[in-house]
């Protein structure tokens, strides 16, 4: 099973990349620099790729909020503080939080809609989105791409030591999600 994922990677590795950085990112990111270290992708490919996924999932919720703006409202009645945050954030930094949003754990989604929900121009969020998108594709890819050798070891051991990296990894993404909600909920 495990040989027909990584097959499956190797055959298919740009269109799950792009449908990929379309929904979330990093991870696929991180694959695509490992695969590309190991010779199985190619590294400007996957990086254009992933660049364009990033781009393409953050018009989609730009556009959603755009055209939606009650539903979304009504929909996302839980995340009003995030859309709160995103709005004063737009406001006091204007373009560049529509480049750092895709580093804002938490808010990725979130910045696009409610910045759709404004009046903020559909073609500069589109600009300054598409450069965004292609220096995250770059630098994540990069990362994975030099340091390579080094995540494959870690996931060796992962893999021979599973019992002790499964529990370890659930404990440290909970302590993440924990972070983020205790610091987007109301006080």
């Amino acid at each position: 099973m495990e040989q027909l994922f990584i097959n499956w990677l190797i055959e298919y590795g740009y269109i799950i990349l792009f449908v990929w950085s379309i929904m979330e990112g990093e991870t696929g990111l991180v694959m695509a620099g490992v695969l590309s270290h190991t010779g199985d992708l190619d590294l400007t490919t996957s990086i254009i790729v992933a660049g364009l996924g990033g781009f393409t999932g953050d018009q989609i919720y730009f556009y959603i909020g755009r055209y939606n703006k009650k539903y979304i409202n009504k929909l996302l009645r839980s995340q009003r503080r995030k859309f709160a945050l995103a709005n004063i954030l737009l406001n006091r930094y204007g373009w560049m939080v529509v480049f750092i949003q895709r580093y804002l754990y938490g808010l990725r989604t979130i910045i696009p809609m409610a910045i759709g929900t404004t009046r903020y121009s559909a073609k500069m969020f589109a600009i300054v989105n598409l450069i965004a998108a292609m220096i995250w594709a770059t630098i994540t890819i990069m990362f994975a791409y030099i340091f390579g050798e080094e995540i494959l070891k870690v996931i060796h051991i992962a893999r021979e030591y599973w019992y002790v990296a499964l529990p370890l990894g659930m404990i440290i993404a909970g302590g993440v999600w924990y972070y983020f909600h205790k610091v987007t909920k109301k006080n």
